[in-house]
């Protein structure tokens, strides 16, 4: 009794930190390095999230675009701006961009792209209308809650090992 007790408080403490933590971190809208904006190249352009997130197709984790598929556009569009110009010195020093993360879990959470882009999921369900965002922000909160109403709807697996592992 003791036992499942002790288990009971240790997981409403873990709930109670997952809600501060998303609660912390919405809108969140931190500057970059350079001021890329969504609105223009997924918005205006259209250009798919998957084609400059590509990791997001078969990882978990979606990753930022290389500074070699920026500049495969780049070199020649826009190239007299000054955030391009940014992005051109970082390619000719071969120095990564030092992007500020928006979207995060906690440690203790597994989530995969992969999983959910091959199911259909798109990524404005996650991460909100990302595509009308000149800085890009957490408008969308990413709780735990939020992923087992999901799942329910879905009718997918709610088993705490799928996230928890």
């Amino acid at each position: 009794m003791r036992k499942a007790m002790v288990i009971g408080v240790l997981l409403v403490a873990a709930v109670l930190v997952g809600i501060l933590i998303t609660a912390f971190g919405r809108e969140r809208a931190p500057e970059q390095p350079i001021a890329f904006s969504h609105k223009i190249h997924a918005g205006e352009y259209q250009i798919a999230c998957l084609y400059c997130h590509t990791n997001a197709r078969r990882s978990p984790v979606a990753g930022v675009p290389s500074l070699q598929l920026c500049m495969g556009c780049h070199k020649i569009t826009a190239a007299d701006k000054p955030d391009v110009q940014k992005l051109k010195a970082a390619w000719e020093q071969q120095r990564p961009i030092a992007w500020v993360k928006v979207f995060d879990q906690p440690d203790f959470v597994y989530f995969s792209h992969q999983r959910h882009v091959t199911k259909g999921i798109t990524c404005q369900t996650c991460h909100g209308p990302i595509e009308t965002m000149d800085r890009v922000r957490k408008a969308v909160s990413l709780g735990m809650k939020e992923c087992i109403n999901c799942h329910l709807a879905k009718q997918v697996s709610i088993d705490c090992w799928v996230c928890h592992k």
